[in-house]
């Protein structure tokens, strides 16, 4: 080849790289400005969210529930999948990519359930699960005291600002459940009757007897005396004249017509479009394409498989009995709970103390923000131990809550996979890294994705055996008896929304097979009723990532790290369980080719 006819070809290559950058400028233009946008969009469209994140813009409202607001934001969303789907996904960066899979898979699963409730014939009944007695204004307005900021006098004006919006948001919800119930699609009076109940709790004659008035007993020092005084007759004034007032109305309305209606009515189960709806509803919280039956019968498997462990456990204890009778004999022996509050909370810290050294071993790079253990508040009644996460600023401190309020229901023997489950490595590990990461868009560092999340969660609590924290025996009981309770969920979830299983007979298989008492069973199965589908994503996510770690383990053999495995699985955000398998299965092949570089020693 002549020197001329080289530099021709050298020059038509430079053009082409030339051309080929640009369209990957111009590719990764777009996708970025999808990402951005989406962030944006759900800032606006829901301001308590924003507020959590800790973007305070929008904390004098309340997300608009009017029919009109519900069908934008529908179009809104198929609108945005449009513009990822028209993405070269070939020409985008790697991140890039990830989050382009990440948030078309969310979409594409969200619009589909959508899709399937309007096609049943409850177009109009979106808001028919908006109040449970596990959501709705009764439980979000005093969580918003937790998590709103009080540093100026403009939060305490948005605050205040948005309990003077209370009765419309009231107002909104009430319509929509009333458009729901027309329709049939009614919860069962079982799942609603703790509500009016909790509405009570707001409802105190004095209106700054209330949690809501709390942050006016709490003005930081900057703010000035005049200023406090005005601020206060507000919010006294907002409580008493508007809040309390919509509570009334929405009491009202459960207890003269939705009770009474849902009482004698066919729930949404008895829905012809019902099974179509909850079969997507599975697809949207496992991210997994697994149907119903399938899972019922993982469930049944998973429940049998603990069950022989649950023996050995109780056998190792030196008890000699069934499994029924080492329960009730653990309830009603005193030594296994504490009597005091802060002894809960000492024997919690304690806990913490164990697991920390222990989180260089099991992690290439943790997480450098912390945490702090708190008790629950007393208003929360017998809920569930939970992890808050600290904002996007890291102004708020991230909190494992620890229920304290009714001690006899807090056995001592569950409370490490308790915490490891809500803090660390947990809820609080995953979530910390996952807000640190550079170089991903804000969707990904705050991703709620069922699946993800707390199978994270579960799959933490297993990694108690790598510490040796379930040693003792009835350490060990107590923590697969709460793998024994996300294991029935998947029978129960499935029986309830697939197989026909009636409320009662889904409180007797969780007392009787995760051993849960009257109260404790009624209230999970409420929330099953109330959340299709969202039980099921735990055990899935915690066998998928088990999953991943043998495979990897397999793959890699001795030059498996599982410090580095347990990065892999976090660094890039909560992800749908197909995105994540992709990404563990390039982390694996990455690392075969960098052995093969290093060669042999």
């Amino acid at each position: 080849m002549t020197l001329r006819w080289r530099w021709v070809l050298i020059w038509l290559a430079a053009a082409f790289v030339s051309d080929v950058g640009a369209a990957d400028r111009a590719q990764t233009a777009r996708a970025r400005a999808v990402f951005d946008e989406y962030w944006e969009w759900t800032l606006r469209q829901f301001p308590t969210y924003a507020t959590l994140v800790g973007d305070p813009r929008y904390d004098d409202r309340f997300t608009d529930y009017s029919q009109a607001a519900i069908a934008q934001r529908k179009s809104d969303l198929k609108e945005f999948l449009r513009r990822l789907r028209t993405l070269d996904r070939a020409a985008l960066s790697d991140q890039d990519a990830v989050s382009r899979d990440v948030l078309a898979t969310t979409l594409a699963l969200q619009l589909d359930a959508q899709s399937a409730f309007d096609r049943s014939g409850a177009r109009g009944a979106d808001l028919w699960r908006e109040i449970t007695r596990l959501d709705g204004p009764q439980l979000g307005l005093p969580d918003l005291v937790q998590i709103s900021p009080f540093r100026t006098v403009r939060d305490y004006e948005n605050y205040v600002a948005r309990l003077s919006a209370v009765p419309r948001l009231v107002e909104q919800l009430v319509a929509g459940l009333r458009r729901a119930a027309r329709r049939g699609w009614l919860l069962p009076a079982g799942t609603m009757r703790e509500v009016p109940p909790q509405i009570d709790t707001l409802l105190p004659p004095d209106p700054t007897a209330t949690s809501l008035y709390a942050p006016f007993g709490r003005y930081p020092s900057a703010i000035p005396v005049a200023e406090r005084e005005r601020l206060s007759a507000q919010g006294r004034s907002a409580i008493g004249e508007k809040v309390q007032p919509a509570f009334r109305s929405l009491r009202a309305f459960l207890e003269n017509e939705y009770l009474p209606q849902s009482a004698v009515r066919p729930g949404a189960r008895a829905q012809p479009g019902y099974a179509a709806y909850y079969k997507a509803r599975v697809a949207e919280e496992t991210t997994t394409r697994a149907t119903p039956a399938e899972l019922h019968a993982l469930g049944l498997r998973e429940v049998e498989r603990i069950a022989r462990a649950m023996q050995q456990a109780i056998a190792a204890t030196g008890f000699r009995g069934t499994r029924a009778e080492f329960v009730a004999w653990l309830r009603r022996s005193p030594q296994f709970y504490y009597e005091k509050a802060d002894e809960l909370l000492d024997a919690y810290r304690d806990i913490a103390g164990r697991v920390d050294p222990w989180i260089p071993k099991l992690f290439a790079e943790p997480p450098r923000r912390g945490y702090a253990i708190r008790a629950m508040p007393a208003a929360e009644g017998d809920n569930a131990e939970r992890y808050i996460a600290s904002d996007a600023a890291g102004t708020r401190p991230a909190y494992f809550e620890a229920n304290a309020n009714n001690l006899r229901r807090r056995p001592k023997g569950e409370m490490v996979a308790t915490f490891l489950h809500e803090a660390v490595p947990g809820h609080h590990l995953q979530i910390a890294r996952a807000q640190e990461l550079d170089g991903v868009p804000a969707f990904r560092k705050y991703g709620l994705i069922t699946a993800y999340v707390e199978g994270w969660g579960l799959y933490a609590e297993s990694l108690g055996e790598e510490m040796g924290l379930y040693r003792d025996p009835h350490a060990r009981f107590g923590y697969l008896t709460l793998e024994m309770w996300r294991a029935a969920r998947l029978v129960v979830d499935t029986g309830i929304h697939a197989f026909g299983w009636s409320r009662e007979k889904a409180i007797r298989y969780m007392g009787g097979v995760a051993g849960l008492d009257g109260p404790v069973a009624e209230a999970e199965v409420d929330r099953y009723f109330a959340w299709p589908g969202q039980a099921l994503a735990y055990k899935v996510g915690q066998l998928r990532i088990r999953a991943l770690r043998e495979r990897a383990q397999a793959a890699l053999g001795g030059r498996f790290d599982l410090r580095r495995f347990h990065n892999a699985v976090l660094d890039d955000g909560p992800l749908p369980l197909a995105v994540l398998e992709k990404r563990i299965e390039q982390w694996i092949a990455r690392d075969r080719r960098e052995a093969a570089v290093r060669g042999p020693g």
